[in-house]
């Protein structure tokens, strides 16, 4: 005779519906606040100017944080993707067309984000390229506004030659530097954090006690962390925050962001002497470069016109 059994004490535990154990750590909430309020005011960026060399930069005062990397690490991308506007900074296709130092205000021309000329991989003559590092090295060493740098880097290409040569640049300055692993959603979590540790280890060998996070312009990763990193360096307290109304922000979607992956041939220099060329151009070598005369002798008219011309351009778009 079959003997039916009643469900023991053991199995409907099994079957009962599972919580979820959350292992997330809490977050200040006066820390979220600050960086979701740094978020939206960084978000009133507006282009101010574009300049050549440093000579003919907005005045310096205030406060402003600089963005550099490679011509292709994605730092147009990042600004567009920071201040939540499609073509604040021009994505292009093809990197190192970012030939002057861009400066955008943030609802104050003493609060400034700056866009840097790419270095590294860039279409450009040999003698257009010793021109950029020289005026990116004026600007480094004497730019007193200047409050630290947001350093991008290519997650898959991480600590390349001249990312180092800025890492101890700004070292011997004492310049605040935060490096943003860029393009994070190229990889799965799990090798993303490895790459994040082992470039963490490799700052720290080189004492080179910098602050680094993973970031993505596609999935918006990061945003809050670096908003809240470069608010601290430019002076933004809650009471700025205020007079913004936090509602009339718009969500940016992924199609806004359209810079392309170079190639890994076009990342790394081809030939072992185009490395040695390369490593030949230092912080006192550039002081010597001879700047083609024709960006040397740019007159006061001919300066307003393209001023002009860039308000134009973003006005039409």
């Amino acid at each position: 005779m079959h003997h039916s059994r009643g469900k023991s004490k053991n199995s409907k535990t099994a079957q009962a519906p599972k919580q979820k154990i959350s292992y997330e750590k809490k977050v200040d909430s006066a820390i979220t606040e600050y960086s979701v309020r740094a978020l939206n005011w960084l978000r009133k960026a507006e282009f101010l100017m574009s300049a050549p060399k440093l000579s003919l930069c907005v005045e310096d005062t205030g406060y402003e944080i600089a963005f550099a990397g490679r011509s292709n690490a994605g730092k147009s991308s990042a600004i567009n993707a920071l201040t939540n506007q499609k073509q604040l900074a021009r994505a292009s296709k093809k990197p190192g067309r970012t030939q002057m130092i861009n400066f955008f205000s943030l609802g104050n021309p003493d609060q400034r984000l700056v866009d840097l000329p790419g270095y590294g991989y860039a279409a450009v003559p040999e003698k257009m390229k010793l021109v950029w590092q020289k005026e990116l090295e004026n600007y480094l060493i004497h730019r007193q506004s200047l409050q630290g740098l947001v350093l991008l880097m290519d997650i898959r290409h991480p600590l390349q030659h001249f990312d180092v040569m800025m890492l101890e640049w700004a070292y011997s300055r004492q310049l605040f530097v935060h490096v943003l692993l860029t393009k994070s959603d190229k990889l799965n979590r799990g090798p993303a954090s490895k790459v994040l540790q082992e470039v963490q280890q490799q700052l720290r060998k080189m004492k080179l006690m910098f602050s680094i996070q993973l970031f993505s312009s596609m999935n918006k990763q990061g945003l809050e962390e670096l908003a809240s990193v470069m608010a601290g360096r430019l002076n933004f307290t809650l009471e700025q925050a205020t007079e913004y109304d936090l509602d009339s922000i718009p969500e940016a979607s992924i199609h806004d962001f359209n810079e392309t992956d170079e190639p890994l041939e076009e990342l790394e220099l081809s030939t072992e002497s185009d490395s040695e060329h390369v490593a030949e151009v230092s912080i006192h070598d550039l002081n010597e470069a001879e700047e083609p005369l024709e960006l040397l002798e740019q007159n006061e008219f001919e300066l307003k016109a393209a001023d002009e011309l860039n308000l134009n351009k973003r006005s039409a778009d």
